[in-house]
């Protein structure tokens, strides 16, 4: 699950990182690699502030391509981050029914052996599953 969100966290570096120079290259308001940078976070994260925007149609369509690729990728990286924080929580509840399961399977198996007992002497009372543990271990 970690490595999932490294994945992700470097998915999203590479994406910023092509859209900032996409932008410094696209884009003849973007003056410093600096700015395109800004610009393809604020558009990625579609926050949007109005101080550095794509003004040519060629911009304006690969700032579409970058939101769609930031909020997929901003998107895996947050889906990451909760994973990690309820996969505990899934692993505890996950151990505890395992644990309700295997008495329930016990409990099971002594019923069944009590019946084949019972199947096979047919005369013989039935037992007290406390009663046979006691006479199986004594």
């Amino acid at each position: 699950m970690r490595r999932g969100l490294w994945y992700s966290l470097a998915l999203c570096l590479l994406i910023l990182l092509i859209g900032g120079v996409g932008f410094w290259l696209l884009e003849p308001g973007i003056e410093t690699l600096h700015d395109g940078l800004w610009l393809a976070f604020t558009t990625a994260a579609t926050v949007g502030y109005g101080d550095v925007v794509p003004e040519t149609t060629l911009g304006r369509a690969f700032a579409v391509l970058v939101v769609l690729l930031g909020l997929a990728v901003l998107s895996l990286v947050t889906a990451s981050l909760a994973a990690l924080f309820v996969e505990r929580d899934v692993e505890a509840e996950e151990r505890q029914i395992e644990h309700a399961l295997m008495r329930e399977i016990r409990a099971l198996r002594q019923q069944v052996d009590a019946l084949q007992r019972r199947l096979d002497d047919p005369h013989q009372p039935p037992q007290d599953p406390k009663q046979r543990q006691e006479r199986s271990t004594g």
